[in-house]
């Protein structure tokens, strides 16, 4: 196989192993910039649990607050219907007093509502604080293995592109001028092998002569549908894969 042929073939692994590796390094944060918004979201939702948790224990304070309030007022009522002088005056406190009591029953009745409301809230706040903590752990591991993996793909990316280099300087410069022409047109894709008399990247049959020139490998060719640069592996025989000798056919 000519020289510059092998060199195309080499420079078109090469890049396409630097195209994959510059489109993971590229994915890598933003499948981190997804797992931190999930985590955020979670945060999010975590945050306005406790805070109707805060709001439920506050709402309870306040009636238990009021309660007390309407005790203190009771007694005092109490103090005063002793005292009262006439009947009109005796049957207004008990009125104030019925009323507080009715506060109080009201209040009462709010407290085990909100009590009812909190179990659910509380359970929830506990188990969202103990999932989003074992979340946190999760996306920090991720984080840093996707930095070590971005590290070491730009290291191999790095070495690649010194290999790219030495290769280019290697090839003809009109065969390097072509096959970068190409790949520019074939999305990345300048070198086809030729794989049953067709090219394997257009898939257009090969003229036969065409083919038969391929096979010999004298010149550097282009298939002449999509102008890729065509090689041709022959295939393995026996000997060629054991170093041996084929048997001798027996007549």
């Amino acid at each position: 196989m000519l020289p510059d042929l092998k060199l195309a073939i080499r420079l078109q692994d090469v890049d396409n192993r630097v195209a994959e590796l510059t489109r993971e390094i590229s994915a890598l944060p933003k499948h981190t910039a997804q797992i931190e918004k999930k985590l955020e979201s979670h945060e999010r939702k975590l945050e306005a649990d406790r805070a109707a948790l805060t709001a439920n224990q506050k709402d309870r304070k306040r009636f238990e607050s009021e309660i007390q309030t309407h005790q203190q007022k009771i007694s005092k009522l109490k103090d005063q219907m002793l005292e009262a002088k006439t009947n009109d005056q005796y049957r207004a406190f008990q009125n104030e007093i019925e009323y507080c009591e009715k506060e109080i029953r009201r209040s009462e009745d709010g407290i085990l509502e909100l009590m009812g409301a909190s179990e659910p809230l509380e359970r929830n706040v506990k188990g969202a604080e103990t999932a989003l903590k074992q979340e946190k752990a999760q996306v920090e591991r991720e984080k840093q293995q996707a930095r070590e993996r971005t590290a070491g793909d730009q290291r191999e990316l790095d070495e690649l592109q010194a290999e790219r280099r030495k290769i280019a300087a290697e090839m003809t410069p009109g065969v390097l001028a072509a096959y970068e022409r190409v790949r520019k047109l074939r999305r990345g894709v300048a070198v086809a092998e030729a794989v049953d008399g067709r090219c394997s990247q257009c898939h257009m049959s090969l003229r036969l002569q065409f083919f038969q020139d391929l096979k010999r490998g004298e010149q550097v060719m282009h298939c002449e549908s999509c102008s890729r640069i065509m090689f041709y592996n022959p295939p393995q025989t026996i000997e060629n894969l054991t170093g041996e000798a084929a048997p001798a056919a027996q007549g």
